[in-house]
């Protein structure tokens, strides 16, 4: 499913990652369609262009972005995140590794600057940095006392790692900014969950 025919939907689930695949594990055809909803979309873009000229006589981003997906699919009883966006940098990690396969296939090496790093303007603030570094479960029980909205957006945000421009269309909000500003009160919220959890009894 692309990018445009999800059009203005929300989320598949506003469950975290880890209860996905834990479900997708019991055999939940809605589990594996919601973790391929929240991650493929972000994925795809990550990846385009990135696969040299040179070495795409017989792959393009799509296949790269499928063969990782399958793989994940197909390892989805070993999969533990332990981190917030471990399913993104998992399905990353292994497009990289299959663009250097390729590459290395085709008896080339990529120009310099041809293997980017994601666009400055992607950079997650601070407030998300913090967020990524906790432990799952700690994200996981603080995540849960939030209110759906709030959880909506935190997953969209930090785990389908959506732009404040796609939140915002995704959702009903405004603008883009407007968007930034509704993720920015629910990971406030978030983080204030975490130092309750933290606070002493």
């Amino acid at each position: 499913m692309t990018d445009d025919e999800h059009g203005g939907e929300a989320l598949l689930s506003d469950e975290s990652t880890i209860e996905l695949v834990l479900k997708a594990r019991d055999g939940d055809r809605g589990a594996v369609q919601a973790l391929l909803q929240r991650c493929l979309p972000e994925v795809r873009r990550w990846a385009h262009g990135r696969l040299p000229a040179h070495a795409r006589d017989a792959l393009d981003t799509g296949d790269l972005v499928q063969e990782a997906a399958l793989r994940l699919l197909k390892r989805v009883d070993e999969f533990e995140p332990r981190h917030v966006g471990a399913m993104q940098a998992y399905l990353k990690q292994s497009i990289i590794n299959r663009i250097r396969d390729e590459i290395r296939r085709v008896g080339r090496h990529p120009a310099p600057g041809e293997l980017v790093d994601d666009p400055p303007g992607n950079a997650p603030s601070p407030l998300e940095m913090t967020i990524q570094h906790e432990s799952y479960e700690r994200y996981r029980n603080a995540l849960a006392r939030l209110s759906t909205r709030d959880r909506e957006l935190v997953v969209a945000r930090m785990e389908a790692q959506w732009s404040f421009a796609q939140i915002a269309e995704r959702f009903g909000i405004p603008t883009a900014d407007a968007a930034r500003m509704a993720v920015n009160r629910a990971l406030k919220k978030l983080s204030g969950e975490f130092a309750e959890d933290a606070a002493p009894a």
